[in-house]
C-alpha cells in the first residue's frame, strides 16, 4: 500500500522589494533581508538585474558556496585561482569559496542593451568543509534534464529528482534541491517531493501560484514548514507562470556571518578577517590581484575571454 504524501504547510511569505546592491545593481532579496535573515543552509537569495557598468566587482568569500542561475543576458566571472568564463541564459555556476576566494561577477555589455538577470544563492558550508579548497562546477543549460509531466507543465531538474527524473550529480558540497517550474496557463497543478530534513522555499519570477487556497503573486517568496514530505499547488495567472522550488539540508550548526564571510563561532570569524587583511591562510593570492573584468567586458570581447579560460 503506497504512502499518502504529507503536504508541507506555509510558514511565512512576503514579496521581495527591489533594492540597490553592489555597484549599481538592483536586487530583490528574499533571504538575507530583515524579513528572513537566513534559512538553513541558505544565507542569501537575490533576484538580480545588472547592466554595464554595474556589477559585483572584485570581492572575497569564505565558508560558503554560491549558486548563480542566469535568466537573461550574459554574466562574466573571474577569480584569483585563474578560473574564468561566461554564463548565458539557462546556465548555472556552483562556486565553493571554502577557506578563501576573491572573484568578480560582471554583466557583459550587450550590443542590444540586454541586462544580466538571474538568481544567486549563498549556501553555508558544513563546519568540516568551511576550509576546503575553492572550486567551480559549471552546469550549462543544455545539460539540465527537462521533463514535461503534461503538455502544460515543464520542469528543469537542476539538482535533485522531480517526476522521476534525476539531475546531474556532485554540483555542490551542501546537499541542495533546485527546480524551475513553468506553466503555460492558469490552473495547472504541480507536485514536488521534499526530504523532511531539508528546508524548502518557492520564489515566483512570473505569474502567480496558488498553494493551500492562497494566491501568491510575482516576486513572492514562500517559505515552507518541515511538517511534510511534498509541496503541492497550481498556477494562478492567466499568463505564463514560472517559479523556483529550492531546498537544502538543514545544518545543525550556528551561523555567524559578516558580509561574505561565514563561520560558526566568533573566534573563527575574527580569524577570517585577519586572513583577508594580511593575505594569509588561503588569501595569499588576493595580494595585488585585480580581475581583468573589473572595468567591464564587451560582448565582442567574450570569445577571446572564454578562449583564455582554464575552466
Amino acid at each position: 500500500m503506497s504512502k499518502v504524501p504529507q503536504i508541507r504547510s506555509v510558514a511565512k511569505n512576503f514579496i521581495a522589494i527591489e533594492q540597490e546592491e553592489g555597484v549599481g545593481a538592483h536586487v530583490r532579496r528574499s533571504i538575507g533581508s530583515m524579513k528572513q535573515r537566513n534559512f538553513s543552509p541558505f544565507l542569501l537569495m537575490d533576484h538580480f538585474t545588472v547592466s554595464h557598468p554595474a556589477g559585483f566587482p572584485d570581492h572575497p568569500h569564505h565558508g560558503q558556496e554560491t549558486i548563480t542561475y542566469v535568466l537573461n543576458g550574459m554574466i562574466a566571472h573571474e577569480d584569483f585561482t585563474g578560473s574564468k568564463g561566461v554564463l548565458r541564459p539557462g546556465d548555472l555556476q556552483f562556486m565553493t569559496a571554502g577557506k578563501a576566494i576573491m572573484h568578480s561577477e560582471i554583466p557583459v555589455k550587450m550590443e542590444n542593451g540586454t541586462p544580466g538577470i538571474g538568481i544567486q544563492l549563498w549556501v553555508a558550508l558544513p563546519i568540516d568543509l568551511k576550509n576546503s579548497e575553492p572550486r567551480y562546477r559549471n552546469l550549462r543549460g543544455d545539460k539540465i534534464p527537462i521533463i514535461k509531466p503534461n503538455e502544460n507543465l515543464t520542469v528543469r531538474v537542476i539538482s535533485g529528482k522531480s517526476y522521476g527524473t534525476e539531475s546531474v550529480k556532485d554540483l555542490a558540497y551542501t546537499p541542495i534541491d533546485y527546480y524551475i517550474f513553468n506553466m503555460n496557463k492558469k490552473g495547472v497543478e504541480f507536485f514536488q517531493e521534499t526530504p523532511r530534513n531539508f528546508n524548502f522555499f518557492l520564489y515566483i519570477t512570473k505569474g502567480a501560484v496558488e498553494i493551500n487556497g492562497v494566491v501568491y503573486p510575482k516576486y513572492s517568496t514562500v517559505f515552507f514548514d518541515t511538517d511534510g514530505d511534498s509541496i503541492k499547488g497550481k498556477s494562478a495567472a492567466d499568463e505564463e507562470t514560472e517559479f523556483a522550488i529550492i531546498g537544502g539540508l538543514i545544518l545543525d550548526q550556528p551561523i555567524l556571518q559578516h558580509g561574505p564571510f561565514v563561520e560558526t563561532d566568533r573566534e573563527s570569524l575574527l580569524q577570517v578577517f585577519k586572513n583577508y587583511q594580511y593575505c594569509i591562510n588561503g588569501f595569499e593570492r588576493a595580494r595585488g590581484w585585480r580581475s581583468s573584468i573589473a572595468d567591464g567586458i564587451l560582448e565582442k570581447d567574450v570569445p577571446a575571454f572564454e578562449k583564455s579560460s582554464k575552466d
